[in-house]
């Protein structure tokens, strides 16, 4: 029952040993259709064989474009355990955003659902794309239940033009021939993913991310914060939240699939489709952002399905409203706990649960994650209880971004002979060693859980022609965290365009989340006398409009 030694300290090295543990055991269930370990461990065994036949090779990028499904686990170890570089993003990126990243990422492989094809297919002339992978999301479903689903429109199906670099997920699977070379892979230096985040230049930045890094905050989730909360092989799990995100995919690991547990594993987040899986499937844990708890509570359906299951819920990605813990609490009768990270870092604090979470805090320092508070100008540690910027550190991760030294150097600092990773959060230290959130940096936004650069949706709209300046803030609002507005400023010569263009504009560029609610027209914006940007300024405004 030990793990393969090639395997060990490797992403997938905990879910080797859970196949073999557990064999018998369900891994996923997907709409209503259960994977067990031992068949879940073939797929990818098979799926990885498929990728090394069809050219895929060791330290090449594979693009993940997908919805949470069996395939993106399939395809995630499958990648991994063939020594390639996993690249995942939203399956509701546009070909704007889908170009730039296969471009930096120097991406050949693209694995993506039929609905997305036509995105994949645009940018194919002007990248090095050499092979797409297409799938669709109930693929791996029985015949007779795809058939039942296509017959009363339940699974949206995209068209797509098949050749020789155009290829099926089942076709991979199935050119599988023997058993895989014996790769060796260095767990510290050797490339697991890269995952792309908000860039201060206006630019996402791709996120280098060793196979050390990912297991080592895994194992300091089970070893000192689940501990015998988490019952190995008896627990099942809700995964809502998109595996293409850090907080999604570690949560998703270290609960499910490195203890032999079951994720039941929903593609979108509809409330009553998660309510009554709570129920049907007795989740005793589960993951979300403060906006899923808001919604799940202001159903009007709630009080139908029993949720007496739940013994575990955590939240992150935002602040969490004491409104939001309140009434969870009330109606569950079981606290929502914290977590906080981000990409750069990984998952950094965990609420302990020996205690009720406070709402003010987002819980205590992993072990392999080192934390300092900050002074932002000048990165000296402020005294004990004060407040100033996070910075994190950690001996297993990778300290730099995918080809981008400028923001590398702007963001991980050295401090006291280590070098520290600026989060740009506001936080301090509690008497009892938990940090507790004090406000976010006015670069980052925070959408639903999303973490939006501003300067990105600053440089999208000052690509158009009639733009001279712009300037993007979050506006709080209850119900999503905040709301994107934007402020702009036009050239003089500008004639005939309105909001209704540039928010236009913005919908073909980027992704929907990203898109600002509202615009705002001015003649000029806040500068410093360097010419930087004052976002504050305006952030402070529009706060003062609200009270």
């Amino acid at each position: 029952m030990t793990i393969d030694p090639r395997y060990r300290g490797t992403t997938f090295g905990g879910f080797e040993e859970s196949c073999r543990k557990f064999p018998d055991r369900t891994a996923i269930v997907y709409l209503g259709e259960r994977f067990s370990y031992a068949e879940l461990g073939r797929l990818v065994d098979r799926f990885a064989a498929g990728l090394l036949e069809i050219g895929v090779k060791p330290k090449g990028k594979v693009l993940l474009y997908l919805r949470n499904c069996p395939q993106w686990v399939i395809a995630n170890y499958a990648i991994n355990k063939i020594g390639a570089v996993v690249v995942p993003v939203s399956p509701i990126y546009t070909s704007h955003e889908l170009e730039y990243i296969v471009n930096d990422a120097e991406v050949e492989t693209v694995i993506c659902l039929d609905t997305n094809f036509m995105y994949v297919r645009e940018v194919i002339p002007r990248t090095d794309l050499k092979r797409v992978i297409v799938t669709g999301l109930a693929d791996l479903l029985p015949p007779w239940k795809r058939a039942f689903g296509f017959l009363f429109d339940k699974i949206p199906v995209g068209k797509v033009e098949w050749s020789g670099e155009v290829i099926s997920f089942k076709d991979v699977l199935g050119m599988s021939r023997g058993h895989l070379p014996e790769l060796e892979i260095n767990p510290a230096a050797d490339l697991a993913y890269i995952m792309y985040t908000g860039g201060t230049t206006g630019f996402p930045k791709g996120v280098v991310g060793n196979h050390s890094g990912e297991v080592s905050y895994i194992r300091d989730m089970n070893d000192d914060v689940f501990r015998e909360y988490l019952v190995e092989g008896q627990t099942t799990i809700l995964m809502v939240n998109p595996l293409f995100h850090i907080m999604a995919k570690g949560f998703a690991i270290a609960t499910a699939f490195n203890k032999g547990n079951t994720l039941v594993l929903l593609p979108i987040p509809e409330p009553d489709a998660i309510l009554d899986a709570i129920r049907k499937y007795q989740v005793s844990w589960m993951l979300g952002v403060p906006s899923l708890y808001r919604i799940l509570l202001e159903n009007d359906r709630i009080d139908q399905y029993d949720l007496r299951s739940l013994r575990y819920c955590y939240c992150g990605g935002d602040v969490l409203p004491a409104g939001v813990l309140d009434c969870w609490e009330r109606l569950c009768g079981v606290p929502i706990y914290q977590v906080y990270g981000s990409t750069e870092v990984g998952h950094v604090t965990y609420s302990p649960l020996d205690r009720r979470p406070s709402p003010k805090t987002v819980g205590k320092p992993l072990r392999s994650r080192k934390c300092v508070i900050i002074d932002p100008e000048s990165t000296e540690p402020v005294p004990p209880g004060g407040i100033g910027e996070l910075a994190v550190t950690s001996v297993y991760t990778l300290k730099r971004y995918w080809n981008k030294p400028e923001e590398t150097a702007r963001s991980y600092v050295p401090i006291g002979g280590e070098i520290y990773y600026r989060t740009g959060d506001f936080m301090r230290f509690d008497e009892e060693g938990e940090i507790e959130f004090v406000e976010r940096s006015g670069d980052i936004i925070k959408y639903k859980g999303y973490r939006i650069s501003a300067s990105e949706v600053e440089a999208v709209l000052q690509d158009h022609l009639a733009v001279v300046g712009a300037c993007v803030i979050g506006v709080p609002d209850e119900a999503t965290g905040e709301r994107l507005k934007a402020i702009v400023v036009l050239k003089q010569d500008a004639r005939g365009v309105d909001s209704a263009d540039l928010l236009r504009w913005c919908r073909e560029r980027l992704v929907s989340y990203k898109v600002p609610k509202y615009i705002e027209f001015r003649d000029m914006l806040p500068k410093s006398k360097v010419g930087k940007l004052l976002r504050r300024e305006i952030r402070d405004e529009e706060k003062r409009k609200l009270r």
